[in-house]
């Protein structure tokens, strides 16, 4: 039906991945997501028919029970899950990231202990980087592990974790200054720490405490926490990859692909938004007729729609040149920058379409206004992208001489 946002030479069995989510996101969670929503209630019948369609395993590798698909595929599944709530694609995503840091850079010991249950859904992840008093500045991290014998103790508090009540495992990254001099530069004595832990508020275990869900403006439904680790002790061989002061590296990897995400999420938001936009537009009528055809109201949705396809291009660039092997942190940090950008204009143009209505919660694009907006910081703010792709650029660029 949709004629937006198509991608070309798909395989036969993407095709009908996509075109499963796509079924259940206008069966399951399109009809239900504004009233949990509204609610600000943790979906857990829909997580529960995302584990049976076996999304938690999308891409981990076959040999640890999950599907082995590409990141390309995975993206287009976000897309679709966020068109429907953009909630539910968090929850996905974060558990994705940890997979995917494990995957590539974990023991064969954590691979083989983790990868399996989190194929099936049974271990839920999380990662953690950032804290109270930092934002974008990833080196002014303070959480510290000290080693004691075979463990390390960890302290801090962190910020902003999604899925921190209902996940299972964490990955923490925290400043570990043991085998690292004094004067080592900051992103080179931090490291990933692989926490596992019990779903819930409170203290989940001895050390640790999940405070309770932040109260926030939109992306509701999926808890967002804090962390706080007192005393918390991890076994060594939890250190993800075996080895202390490779953490920035290994999150860094993982944050690459979850702008890939993210941007999947905006083209998601950013369709339902012009579907909303279109529909409204043929029925609700002024001055005699439908507003849809109002010059005024064509060349709105046109830009709309020219902004979804130009995104949605764009994403899809990201993440087969991920796929292919090939560094892509300059067309991840465009796509991520573009995608939020456009989105938050779409769902305000569709906004604008709906007049009064939309100002109402009755209304989905309501939900969808308030949502935008998580777009333009998550996984690094616009700033952040704009910085990393003006490096980049004068890397390719540099004069000779």
């Amino acid at each position: 039906m949709a004629r937006l946002a198509q991608t070309a030479g798909l395989t036969d069995v993407q095709q009908e991945i996509l075109s499963t989510v796509r079924d259940f996101v206008d069966k399951e969670i399109i009809p239900v997501a504004t009233e949990l929503e509204h609610r600000d209630e943790y979906p857990q019948q829909i997580v529960d028919g995302l584990k049976e369609l076996g999304l938690f395993g999308l891409m981990i590798p076959e040999e640890y029970g999950g599907l082995g698909e590409s990141l390309l595929t995975y993206a287009l599944c976000v897309e679709e899950i966020a068109r429907g709530w953009m909630s539910v694609s968090g929850i996905i995503n974060t558990h994705f990231i940890v997979a995917y840091m494990l995957k590539q850079h974990g023991t064969q010991e954590q691979k083989d202990h983790f990868l399996p249950r989190m194929a099936a859904g049974e271990v839920r992840g999380a990662f953690s980087m950032s804290e109270p008093g930092l934002g974008s500045d990833v080196s002014a991290i303070t959480s510290k592990a000290v080693k004691d014998g075979d463990e390390y103790v960890l302290n801090g508090q962190k910020m902003w974790l999604t899925n921190g009540g209902t996940s299972t495992l964490v990955a923490v990254l925290v400043r570990s200054d043991e085998g690292h001099p004094e004067g080592t530069a900051p992103h080179k004595s931090m490291t990933t720490f692989l926490v596992e832990k019990e779903p819930g508020f409170g203290e989940v275990r001895p050390g640790l405490t999940i405070p309770g869900k932040i109260d926030k403006m939109g992306y509701k439904g999926v808890d967002t926490t804090e962390l706080i680790m007192d005393g918390l002790r991890i076994p060594a061989n939890r250190v993800l990859g075996g080895t202390t002061g490779r953490g920035f590296y290994q999150m860094m990897d993982g944050v690459e692909v979850g702008r890939v995400n993210v941007a999947a999420r905006g083209c998601g938001v950013a369709q339902r938004a012009f579907e909303l936009g279109v529909s409204y537009a043929q029925q609700r009528n002024t001055f005699g007729k439908p507003i849809a055809q109002h010059q005024a109201i064509q060349f709105k949705l046109a830009e709309m729609a020219t902004k979804v396809e130009a995104a949605h291009a764009m994403m899809v660039n990201a993440a087969r040149k991920k796929d292919s092997g090939e560094r892509n942190d300059l067309e991840a940090g465009m796509a991520k920058y573009l995608a939020s950008e456009y989105c938050k204009e779409v769902v305000e143009d569709a906004f604008r379409i709906h007049g009064g209505y939309g100002f109402s919660k009755e209304y989905e694009i309501e939900r969808l206004y308030r949502e935008a907006p998580m777009l333009l910081i998550g996984e690094g703010t616009a700033e952040i992208q704009k910085m990393i792709i003006g490096r980049r650029l004068l890397e390719e660029y540099r004069l000779q001489g």
